[in-house]
């Protein structure tokens, strides 16, 4: 048995023995939920071309919520010994005692086993899934982050380069006084460095299941051919432009979707843009959820929600139409329906959203070209950037904030590498710009001319979310003013 099992025994039998003390301590009729999170995260830094920094961190933590006498209360522990988990359940059964009635509690997930997939294992009183779980990726070493570090500076030749590769390793158990029960772990690795050239720099980005999967030559090379191609950047007048949105500004609109737009108690409220049922993409638009990865890119998280929910596939869009949103069990009970295993620590507050939404590419047979290590545009928005008469490639979108959440009009700026194409081709470097823009507008019918042949993983954003995005060709995009004033 690995060392990554044994921990997962450990982490449900935590929970198990939480339920036990609740009913000791608060009878029979008190409804618990209990969820064991074990993290390990590893960070290997990298400034002025030179690591300086290389640190490892692991945390067990034990979250309970309960509901007693119609008051619910929350509390978590990392503290795991007798006394720890004695102390947690006495501070939350004293702190549910002293809240108010809570009238939206949505009673507890009933024993429901693990969705199947190529990794399940267990029957019975719980179940497990381990889909795509790399052993190699959840024992990574400094050094094996440190040689992708090494080959991300070298493929720079002699720019200035700056950034990270990290691994994070969780293994997490779930049990409730209803009996529902299930464990799981997942594992992942992820790349993110900038290469710089007189002032202007370039990024590329990467996150796997897999560690062996990120390739720091082919990311430097990345970086360093943008921050070239950016250098002596033009300044453009504001207005409406035709753009082709690499990957990485592609995750925002996915972020900003999956957050502010398909957010089950933003949709219940009557705050999110959402409509089931109504077109309102270009029907070339499918978006998934994917939580437990796929075969193709084997990166999972977790099998199973913090209400112990199991999780699965979930359309969201389905060639234009919106199909759904995300929920928990009380943001499902308002609107009526059932919970899609989106609950979290924060979503009966903030509300559930999805965290691994996957904007499909194109259907297109032909693969996408290898592309050259020198050429600032990446080779699956090549294609698109070869349609465009005229229209500007944008490589990264940053500092996004909500304007107006029912309509998801953002305002933000572009970073890291902005170019003029014309006929095809790019002619200029640009400076970087502001822009305010509905992302749903911006996605809507007859807008979207065109859709990378391939999806790339990208690392989480600040929202804890990690999005598959293609480049996208838009044929609008507002640009309301140069980042210079």
């Amino acid at each position: 048995m690995s060392l990554e099992s044994i921990r997962s025994s450990v982490e449900l039998d935590l929970a198990a023995r939480v339920v036990d003390l609740v009913r000791q301590a608060a009878g029979p009729s008190a409804e618990a939920e209990v969820m064991v999170r074990h993290d390990a995260q590893a960070l290997t830094r990298f400034a002025v071309s030179m690591i300086h920094q290389n640190v490892a961190d692991a945390v067990t933590t034990v979250g309970l919520r309960l509901h007693l006498d119609g008051r619910t209360a929350s509390g978590a522990t990392t503290i795991v010994d007798a006394d720890g988990l004695r102390g947690l359940v006495e501070r939350t059964v004293a702190a549910a005692r002293l809240s108010p009635p809570d009238g939206t509690w949505p009673g507890l997930t009933p024993p429901s086993p693990l969705h199947h997939s190529a990794g399940y294992h267990g029957s019975g009183e719980h179940s497990r899934l381990d889909f795509g779980f790399d052993e190699a990726t959840a024992r990574a070493t400094p050094a094996e982050r440190a040689d992708r570090v090494r080959d991300f500076v070298r493929a720079a030749e002699g720019l200035e380069t700056a950034g990270y590769c990290r691994t994070v390793y969780t293994s997490a158990a779930f049990a409730n006084s209803a009996g529902q029960s299930a464990e799981g772990r997942t594992a992942e690795a992820a790349m993110d460095g900038i290469a710089r050239a007189d002032g202007a720099d370039g990024v590329a980005r990467l996150a796997s299941g897999r560690l062996a999967d990120l390739d720091g030559t082919a990311l430097g090379a990345r970086a360093a051919a943008k921050a070239r191609a950016a250098r002596n950047p033009v300044e453009l007048t504001p207005g409406r432009y035709e753009v082709v949105l690499e990957p990485e500004a592609v995750a925002d609109l996915l972020d900003n979707f999956s957050v502010f737009g398909f957010n089950g108690k933003a949709y219940a409220q009557k705050q999110s843009f959402a409509e089931l049922g109504a077109d309102q993409f270009d029907p070339s638009v499918t978006l998934i959820d994917e939580p437990l990865g796929s075969r193709d890119e084997h990166a999972a998280g977790l099998p199973f929600d913090d209400e112990g929910t199991p999780r699965e596939s979930l359309v969201l869009v389905r060639e234009g139409v919106t199909k759904a949103v995300a929920h928990d069990r009380t943001s499902a009970a308002e609107a009526g329906t059932v919970s899609t295993g989106h609950a979290s620590g924060s979503s009966r507050t903030w509300g559930p959203y999805a965290t691994h939404v996957r904007l499909e590419a194109s259907p297109a047979p032909a693969a996408a070209p290898a592309g050259d290590p020198a050429d600032p545009v990446a080779a699956s928005a090549r294609p698109l950037v070869a349609r465009m008469e005229r229209g500007l490639l944008i490589t990264d979108l940053w500092y996004t904030r909500v304007l107006d959440q029912k309509t998801l009009v953002i305002t933000g700026l572009t970073r890291n590498g902005v170019w003029l194409v014309e006929n095809g081709e790019v002619t200029a470097a640009v400076g970087n710009m502001r822009f305010t823009q509905s992302y749903p507008q911006a996605l809507g019918a007859g807008m979207v001319l065109g859709i990378g042949r391939e999806s790339i993983l990208l690392p989480d954003r600040w929202s804890g979310t990690r999005f598959a995005a293609p480049a996208l060709h838009l044929a609008s995009w507002n640009l309301t003013g140069n980042a210079s004033g």
